[in-house]
């Protein structure tokens, strides 16, 4: 919705084969949010860096901060991939009010290699995982990583902060293994395909608030 009022949304970009891939969330819980809270979440574009667009948001309980999450994206030629600078939107990056407020800072952006973890469970991307570039759905990876915890386990536990660093596309029938390794302070596990890895996740722990 912000992109689109920025004029750099979907129906911007689309007609001239450009789009927004993201590449990285990392996400900061600074208290679980509860069933039944109405919250605000805020969000603005910062200033380009060459090809990495970032993108911050805020989300809010009344006048409390509970949530903050910092994102980069890159802006792709559809037709073959190749990754834009921000001239290519044109007028719309001239215009664009890009503010330089950070919500949060990730310990890194790399997510260390699964090195000795195991395969929790398999799946195959479904059609309901797809989003208009037809591929698994962003938002859709925080669901496969989360999966690799039991209720138990995170009932146990809450999650201070989780990290997504998106690599290859996962289409409609691609069969995904999902790896874990615990660490002293969470996990980190990746999604492959094959012996490949398409996508890693990180996750930090916490005692049950």
């Amino acid at each position: 919705m912000s992109a689109d009022e920025l004029g750099f949304g979907y129906a911007d970009l689309k007609p001239r084969d450009f789009g927004f891939i993201i590449v990285n969330t990392y996400c900061e819980c600074k208290r679980p949010i509860r069933l039944g809270e109405s919250l605000t979440v805020q969000t603005w574009p910062l200033p380009p860096r060459h090809v990495f667009f970032e993108r911050d948001y805020r989300i809010l309980s009344g006048d409390e901060d509970v949530v903050a999450v910092a994102s980069r994206w890159c802006l792709v030629d559809l037709r073959n991939f190749s990754l834009l600078t921000p001239e290519y939107m044109g007028e719309a990056h001239e215009r664009c009010p890009y503010r330089a407020e950070k919500t949060t800072v990730p310990p890194a952006w790399k997510i260390p290699r699964v090195r000795d973890g195991r395969t929790v469970y398999e799946m195959k991307v479904c059609g309901s995982h797809c989003d208009h570039y037809l591929h698994a759905n962003n938002a859709q990876y925080a669901d496969f990583f989360f999966n690799c915890f039991t209720m138990k386990e995170l009932a146990a536990r809450s999650v201070t902060a989780f990290q997504i660093t998106y690599g290859k596309q996962a289409k409609e029938g691609s069969s995904l293994a999902l790896v874990r390794e615990d660490t002293q302070d969470g996990a980190v596990c990746e999604a492959r395909m094959g012996e490949e890895p398409i996508a890693q996740f990180r996750v930090w722990f916490g005692g049950r608030s």
